[in-house]
């Protein structure tokens, strides 16, 4: 193929494709000369080569998977309101970890006072028995230490730093020993104890593999939330011992080495049991969501038995600790939306909330007020503001939602990033010093920083961010949310908008799912777009459906009912069939008008020669089948990867259209995110139109991105278009626009799977404007896709992405041909499934496996069509 530019570019020589995809193409050096024409025959396969990673996750020490689940429903995170409570020996006070500090709270009178302060996040604390001491967690450093705070001085003292995440540390009855959850010995959670003076550490738990096919949890067991019995003989623990799914059940175990778990409670919790023994010995506190959406408290007794509700309501009641006198349990709970601390009467009922607005912090604190305004009418907007110290601890006001990022670059910051959403104007106390103020609107509007010096006086920052590239016609939308999935906040429709507004976003699927055996925002389903909606944005309730086995998929645009089970291939329920399989699932996503795509689909190339691997992903079958309606290209998962097996479908003739999402949490406070940070724009005019924006979805008028906004055209015609072409020698004109809020190394023009020319030569930049006269041999589809080599902020992802979805030009002599090794690469894919389906054990009856054999033989047939 030949092409023209209007820059002056000259390629290096060709690097073998299986280094371009994440290494990058051949770079074009500039010459002299003004317009080249430039052969460029690249050959190879397929295959990323791996990136150099700098952005890491979390507290990535722990070795357990799914770090975004056990992070926010087990590990402490900030919040402003209060996040744990611990109560002082007299009853009349407790010690709350709220906005990364500790502080002592009156239960009557209210008020709070600061305890700690940084430069790291202070979380769950437990006074000891003789009031003048407190036990906590304290994130700093990438670990999570325990640390010691002397109530009279203040003082604070390290009582164990070993380069873990050290949590929920407990005193003894006696004061003598110290229980808690740690991942020291094997980077997973067991339980340890530790003498005051940090001396002696024991760890009381084994290590154990239980051979079970466990998909969200580390087949090695974990043990947590550990809690001593009033007279320090015994410890409560919860572990999924001998369970498939969720976090496990209730057991009791003597508190030494090694001692024998005696099962007490079988019940599932997601993380979030928190046991607390009754001062009687009689009774256990705990939280659990029992055939319920919302955490609520539950009692049992300490021998067992039925449990019995303490609290209800459609909103989460956690973390609950008894009273030193045995009549009242202190709890958070999320019913007004943020985090809040109540104090409930056993028996009795009486509720109370404890009133945390009056605050006294441990130092000087400044004022300061922050106003984002549209550039055009003035007025305050909507956005979303990152606040930080000199420390690096982030900074938000008391009635927001602090959010935190799931990762970050260690060369950069010492903590990850944390973010509020505000409607114009925030108003917030920061420390003294260096402060620094970052406000952004979405990817269509320049992110500015203000460097502030806070001493005394009041602070005032006033941003008003620029447009960066006009797209009339456009309107962006996130495929991929879950509005609340059993994080620390409760989410509403109002919220969400919000989140919406502040991130540039018109359309958010909030696609409903289960959590273990829960689906919290089910209530929300109608089959039409939300009440809270606007001519200008639509929140629309659809569903994720997900599987163990054929890979996630969304159902947009449903109708009449959501699918139910909205799960399959869970090993040891009821639902371990693998039926119905995702065709299945396709076709009753249809027949509701809805479209089927499929959801952060590869974390790394599949090599369906490396049997030693499982590959039971369905796309290839449902693609050949015609069930695909869009693909996430830019998601959860490794972008690069994810789009080598998308260009391989679409180099054997599948036109599948490009969608994004985020896979966000919206009441996580440790979240991927925020929503919007996966995005597809998609051009179906304006006004907005549910119907509109899926035909136009599905129409491939789009493009998909986490920074990047792209703008391409083939001889004036756009993304998703197809170009007949009758000129004999196949020259083309292409139009690419490419504008960032971060700089990008790569503006890369894409062939039939192969990259063909990088625009960007020279420096990173954040623009881009250029014509090429393309010559094209045969039949082809084209499509221009941005990338950085490494973490961008305030890009929150892995690296900043973006990619359009193909125009066709199709040649009239000169048609598509398949590839004959993308269509090998499948049936080597499709025979990997039909072996692996035909040897499952799960299957419900003979005529379930022979209907989805026959799909998958089905589908085979269809790629062998196109040798």
């Amino acid at each position: 193929m030949q092409y023209t530019t209007t820059t002056h570019l000259i390629p290096e020589p060709p690097v073998p494709l299986r280094a371009q995809f994440l290494c990058g193409p051949p770079r074009l050096r500039a010459s002299a000369v003004k317009h080249v024409a430039v052969a460029t025959l690249l050959a190879g396969t397929l295959v990323p080569a791996p990136m150099v990673a700098q952005r890491r996750a979390v507290l990535d020490q722990v070795k357990v998977p799914h770090n975004y689940y056990y992070r926010e429903m087990f590990l402490p995170q900030v919040t402003s309101g209060p996040s744990a409570a611990a109560w002082l020996p007299d009853g009349k006070g407790l010690v709350v970890a709220m906005q990364g500090s500790l502080w002592r709270v009156s239960v009557e009178g209210g008020g709070a006072e600061e305890l700690t302060s940084g430069p790291g996040y202070a979380y769950q604390s437990d006074v000891a028995p003789d009031g003048r001491r407190v036990v906590f967690s304290y994130y700093v450093d990438d670990q999570v230490e325990l640390r010691t705070l002397d109530l009279e001085t203040l003082a604070s003292t390290t009582l164990l730093r070993n380069g873990a995440v050290n949590v929920e540390p407990r005193w003894s009855p006696d004061g003598a020993r110290i229980a808690f959850t740690s991942t020291v010995a094997t980077g997973r959670f067991h339980l340890f104890t530790v003498t005051p003076d940090g001396k002696t550490v024991t760890q009381l738990t084994e290590e154990h593999d239980s051979g079970l096919p466990r998909y969200y949890y580390s087949r090695f067991d974990h043990y947590l939330h550990p809690t001593w019995s009033p007279d320090g003989r015994e410890l409560l623990v919860v572990s999924n011992r001998g369970k498939i799914w969720g976090a496990g059940g209730l057991f009791r175990m003597e508190a030494r080495a090694g001692a024998e778990l005696r099962p007490l409670l079988d019940e599932e919790t997601t993380w979030r049991m928190r046991p607390d023994w009754a001062p009687d010995g009689t009774r256990i506190a705990y939280a659990s969501y029992l055939g319920r959406q919302w955490h609520q408290l539950w009692l049992t007794t300490a021998a067992g038995g039925d449990p019995l509700q303490l609290t209800y309501g459609d909103f989460d009641v956690v973390n609950p600790r008894w009273s030193p006198d045995g009549r009242r349990v202190a709890y958070i709970s999320n019913e007004t939306g943020n985090t809040s601390l109540w104090v409930v009467t056993v028996p009795g009922g009486a509720r109370a909330r404890v009133d945390l607005s009056r605050r006294t912090w441990r130092g000087p604190m400044v004022p300061l007020t922050v106003t984002v305004l549209d550039a055009v009418t003035g007025r305050p907007v909507p956005a979303r503001l990152t606040i930080t110290g000199a420390d690096g601890r982030g900074f938000a006001p008391d009635d927001a939602w602090r959010h935190a990022d799931d990762g970050f670059d260690r060369r950069v910051r010492p903590f990850e990033v944390t973010y509020f959403h505000t409607t114009g104007t925030s108003r917030l106390l920061v420390p003294r010093g260096q402060v620094t103020v970052t406000a952004s609107r979405g990817l269509q509007y320049e992110v500015l920083t203000r460097e502030l010096q806070a001493t005394s006086a009041p602070l005032t920052v006033t941003v008003r961010p620029a447009r960066l590239l006009p797209l009339p016609g456009w309107t962006a939308g996130d495929l991929h949310v879950h509005m609340n999935y059993g994080g620390h906040y409760r989410a509403t429709p109002a919220t969400l908008a919000l989140q919406a507004r502040a991130e540039g976003l018109s359309v958010v699927e909030n696609l409903i799912v289960n959590k273990e055996d829960r689906m919290p925002d089910v209530a929300y389903f109608t089959g039409a777009p939300d009440p809270v909606s606007t001519p200008d944005l639509l929140i629309l309730h659809d569903q994720e459906f997900h599987t163990s086995y054929w890979g996630h998929t969304g159902a947009l645009g449903l109708t009449r009912h959501l699918l139910l089970p909205g799960y399959t291939a869970y090993a040891g329920t009821p639902v371990a069939s693998l039926y119905p399989d995702n065709a299945t699932v396709a076709a009753q996503v249809h027949a509701q008008g809805g479209l089927f795509g499929y959801v952060h689909p590869f974390d790394e190339l599949p090599n369906p020669a490396d049997t030693t691997v499982a590959l039971t992903n369905a796309l290839p079958v449902d693609a050949a089948l015609g069930l695909v309606d869009y693909y996430e290209a830019v998601g959860f998962d490794d972008h690069l990867a994810t789009n080598a097996v998308w260009y391989r479908l679409l180099n054997c003739g599948f036109r599948i259209p490009a969608g994004a999402g985020t896979d966000a949490m919206t009441n996580f406070a440790s979240l991927r995110g925020p929503v919007g940070m996966n995005r597809v724009y998609v051009q179906s005019g304006l006004p907005l139109d549910r119907a509109r924006w899926y035909a136009a979805l599905k129409a491939g008028k789009t493009f998909a991105t986490n920074g990047p906004l792209l703008q391409f055209s083939v001889n004036g015609q756009g993304i998703g278009s197809v170009v007949p072409l009758y000129a004999e020698d196949g020259r083309v004109t292409a139009r690419v626009t490419m504008r960032s809020v971060v700089p990008v190394d790569h503006v890369e023009l894409v062939r039939n799977g192969e990259v063909v020319a990088d625009l960007v030569h020279g420096a990173p930049r954040t623009s881009l404007d250029t014509t090429l006269t393309l010559t094209l041999p045969a039949s082809s589809w084209l499509l221009v896709r941005a990338r950085a080599d490494e973490a961008r902020e305030p890009v929150l992802d892995t690296y900043p992405f973006g990619t359009t979805s193909p125009i066709y030009v199709e040649l009239a002599k000169r048609p598509f041909v398949p590839r004959r090794e993308d269509v090998d690469f499948f049936l080597a894919w499709i025979a990997r499934l039909d072996r692996a389906a035909a040897a499952h054990p799960g299957w419900n009856t003979p005529a379930e496996k022979r209907e989805v054999l026959g799909r998958i033989a089905e589908a085979r047939a269809v790629f062998e069509g196109r040798l």
